[in-house]
């Protein structure tokens, strides 16, 4: 079991291997599982957050996000929109890469693109793509009414296919904050409560077995929806098998959804404007 942090550079060929197990594509949530699953990465390693305050990345999470950044500029890997990530032609006939090299080849093209040089450990940037969930965390976290939060998961459900959500919020009912039906394809339905948490750390699995005790018997399943991450144990806590499901959703999953449904975030596109030397060399 690895019980120290691996460098981001050091995740590279585990980030590698992941996709190659899974295929050659997949989620940043599938790669993280695999690359924990591959590196055999400890619970206390897995808690450690990147900066609390800001965000609910962990930093196990935080330095994959880098290694994805470099390895993308090397060539390795493409995402997509959609948030996959898949391994390009180059990389399915590499078996490993040298992070040493790959770090000095991106650097190199920084530096030559004017760009600022981020480091590993350059507190004042992180990598693009989860920039702006740390503005969404601070504004769920910090600036969000309590009663706005419920609204907007509220929101988030029906904008999801669930029908007849309400949101109770009652004192001593177990922490289930509402309830609402999902449909599956316009057939099936399961009735679900939900528990919703602004955390800005990790829940815990007393916490998860405290809302199932209080969903028996009233519920199909349970949905489980924080700002912040659920610990290894309470993970295995949802999941445990003869016992109701409990669907998770943490702060970075959450930001995703809302930013897939529109919801308090949009994508912006920046106009880039060429000069087309075969055109003036064709007039």
């Amino acid at each position: 079991m690895a019980t120290k942090l691996p460098t981001f550079d050091r995740l590279m060929n585990p980030l590698l291997r992941a996709l190659k197990a899974l295929g050659g594509s997949g989620s940043i949530e599938e790669t993280y599982d695999k690359v924990v699953e591959i590196e055999k990465l400890t619970d206390e390693v897995l808690a450690q957050l990147h900066d609390p305050e800001r965000s609910t990345q962990t930093e196990v999470g935080y330095r994959l996000a880098w290694a994805r950044t470099y390895l993308k500029k090397f060539g390795m890997l493409e995402n997509s929109t959609r948030g996959v990530w898949s391994l390009s032609a180059k990389a399915k006939n590499v078996e490993q890469v040298d992070p040493q090299e790959v770090v000095r080849t991106v650097r190199a093209q920084h530096r030559k693109e004017a760009a600022v040089d981020h480091g590993e450990d350059d507190a004042a940037g992180v990598a693009e793509e989860e920039r702006w969930k740390e503005d969404l965390h601070l504004i769920l976290t910090q600036k969000l009414a309590p009663a706005g939060f419920e609204r907007l998961v509220q929101r988030l459900l029906r904008e999801s296919g669930f029908t007849q959500v309400e949101v109770t919020g009652r004192s001593g009912d177990g922490g289930i904050d509402g309830r609402g039906i999902a449909r599956i394809h316009g057939f099936m339905s399961f009735h679900v409560l939900f528990q919703c948490k602004r955390y800005k750390g990790s829940v815990g699995a007393g916490e998860i077995r405290d809302f199932r005790g209080a969903m028996v018997g009233r519920a199909d399943k349970g949905l489980f929806i924080t700002t912040g991450t659920f610990s290894p144990a309470a993970v295995r806590e949802a999941t445990r098998d003869g016992a109701p499901p409990i669907d998770l959703v943490d702060g970075v999953e959450l930001a995703e959804k809302l930013k897939a449904l529109g919801l308090g975030v949009r994508r912006e596109t920046i106009e880039v404007i060429k000069v087309d030397d075969e055109w003036f060399a064709s007039v």
